[in-house]
């Protein structure tokens, strides 16, 4: 029999708005079209590619997305610059040794539901809310290496979860207020507000 080697794999990084994260890009799909966050060590059961990510010791949070990881360190940690290296170089020898990324059975199990996909039961509000999140929030702030997640909608409050970069981040206050909120009025006239909570 005849083994063919994993294709080799690239990472690099990219800086996101909130200082206390790093977006690592794969040239590989490791989440195609979802994503998962890992808030700390006790949330990564699904992700054994979390679950070592959190082995070192200056990663605070894990967020996995179609073609990366957003990771958040911890605020002792001085320099993203000094750890780099070490995280691209473990990152490109796990995935290329075909290291699980995600267990989808033991996801299914553990999480809860907090999606823009729309279902049946969902009114018409958040149906619209849910497609506007889709079509026009999810790709600008994965480009900035989050999510954003529709919790819920109640008399023209939409409650949103912060996910990756988003989550704890300086301007994501600013951007859900002045962005997002902003939006929804205008294209959604029943909501009133957004508010948001961190994972």
């Amino acid at each position: 029999m005849i083994k063919t080697g994993n294709p080799v794999i690239s990472i690099y990084t990219e800086m996101t708005p909130n200082p206390e994260t790093m977006k690592f890009v794969a040239n590989k799909l490791l989440y195609p079209g979802k994503s998962i966050d890992f808030p700390d060590e006790t949330t990564a059961g699904p992700s054994p590619l979390a679950k070592e990510l959190f082995s070192f010791p200056f990663i605070k949070s894990v967020f996995i997305a179609s073609n990366f990881v957003t990771l958040t360190k911890t605020p002792e940690t001085d320099e993203w610059q000094d750890v780099i290296p070490a995280v691209k170089q473990f990152l490109k020898d796990y995935l290329e040794g075909g290291g699980i990324v995600i267990n989808e059975d033991e996801v299914a199990k553990t999480r809860q539901e907090a999606s823009n996909t729309v279902s049946a039961d969902d009114d018409d509000v958040v149906k619209r809310i849910k497609e506007l999140l889709d079509n026009y929030v999810k790709p600008a702030v994965e480009m900035d290496g989050g999510a954003i997640q529709f919790k819920s909608y109640d008399a023209g409050v939409v409650n949103l979860m912060l996910q990756g970069s988003c989550s704890g981040c300086p301007s994501s206050m600013i951007t859900l207020k002045a962005g997002i909120e902003g939006m929804m009025k205008r294209m959604i006239p029943e909501v009133k507000e957004v508010v948001a909570e961190a994972e």
